[in-house]
């Protein structure tokens, strides 16, 4: 049986603390300075990952450092955990593996650690692109969005999920805004776009003016906190949040309503599988990152095939039909980890309870 494997690591020190509650009662400093001393561990097993086409079973690798630590500590420092939380992987006998959130932009995502370790390695991302941007339109379209009309935003956009999001979106709009720190990477995007479609689309790093027209945002900034608070948002807008952690404040979810959020890439996988992990989703359902390593050890395809800044076109159509193939398939539209289609808009909520697995108020939107 092949065996896939695929790398995780807390986002913050509360993620810790669900594993080890007695945490929750030391300052956060002293949990991240005792976490950067500690080794990877074994998650979990995974198994029952099974297609018309095989079976692959697999193992979460934790890195021990949270999403902050990853982008304040020095680099050498990150990817040596990250390449220790590889070779255990490899030592339980992976073939591929998987990086997950942070784990994936560190360095050069991810094409050092390839040439490094013997078997490949892949982001993920090409399959999180495929699912985010198809969660977007099946989405806007349930609203009555008109995507060639909309004004759409993307944040984070010289990224490698963000770049590839943006020039997909330009096939699809006529009013695309591109949003990123640096003026110069943004500007060198809309060149290419410019290039490849014919569409002049506008740039800004002022996230916050962009956000007051966009009828569609999606989300994929690196930022270590919540970046879109309620207040930016156009009446009625529709956000895809692709970011993990989560650009979308959790303030949203209470003070506007109005406002649709749904989680980008979120999918079911084929066969009785049992991740030993919660995520806070339904049984058998992961991130679209951990399921394209799944997807390309049941294809046999044991290659590096989202690795690097530049996402291809080819890739992202590509994983998608292999997903269909071994059936995959986009779950339920989500937002705050629960279906969009079970929340109602005019029930009082409480949003640290909405971010929990066991939260289990009825909810419906109104569309």
């Amino acid at each position: 049986m092949r065996r896939f494997a695929f790398i995780i690591h807390p986002l913050t020190v509360a993620d810790v603390a669900r594993k080890f509650p007695w945490i929750r009662y030391l300052p956060e400093p002293i949990v991240e300075g005792v976490t950067r001393c500690l080794p990877p561990i074994r998650a979990s097993y995974i198994q029952g990952v099974r297609s018309p086409y095989g079976e692959v079973d697999g193992f979460f690798i934790a890195c021990p450092l949270t999403a902050r630590q990853m982008l304040a500590l020095p680099e050498t420092t990150v990817l040596r955990q990250i390449e220790r939380a590889c070779w255990k992987a490899v030592d339980l006998g992976a073939q591929i593996i998987g990086l997950g959130a942070f784990t994936s932009i560190v360095g050069d995502a991810g094409l050092s650690l390839a040439k490094e370790l013997p078997v490949p390695v892949t982001t993920g991302n090409s399959y999180t692109v495929a699912t985010a941007l198809e969660a977007t339109r099946r989405k806007a379209a349930m609203m009555g969005c008109d995507l060639a009309k909309a004004s759409v935003v993307v944040v984070g956009a010289t990224g490698s999920v963000g770049a590839i999001c943006s020039r997909l979106l330009a096939r699809e709009t006529q009013h695309l805004t591109l949003v990123a720190r640096k003026p110069d990477r943004l500007h060198r995007l809309a060149y290419r776009i410019l290039h490849e479609t014919g569409l002049a689309v506008k740039v800004t790093t002022n996230m916050v003016e962009a956000l007051k027209d966009a009828d569609v945002v999606v989300a994929v900034s690196s930022a270590a906190d919540a970046i879109i608070e309620p207040e930016y948002l156009k009446q009625g807008a529709l956000v895809c949040d692709v970011a993990r952690p989560r650009d979308v404040s959790k303030r949203v979810a209470l003070e506007r309503p109005d406002v649709r959020v749904i989680e980008g890439g979120v999918v079911k996988v084929p066969g009785e599988v049992n991740l030993g992990f919660n995520f806070g989703f339904p049984p058998g359902t992961v991130y679209a990152c951990m399921a394209e390593t799944m997807i390309l050890a049941l294809e046999g395809r044991m290659e590096c095939f989202s690795l690097g800044r530049e996402l291809f076109f080819d890739r992202v159509e590509e994983i998608s039909l292999l997903a269909k193939k071994h059936g995959f398939a986009l779950t339920g539209l989500r937002g705050f980890q629960r279906s969009v289609t079970e929340w109602d808009v005019g029930e009082e909520l409480n949003v640290d309870n909405i971010l929990q697995p066991g939260y289990n108020t009825k909810l419906k939107i109104a569309e």
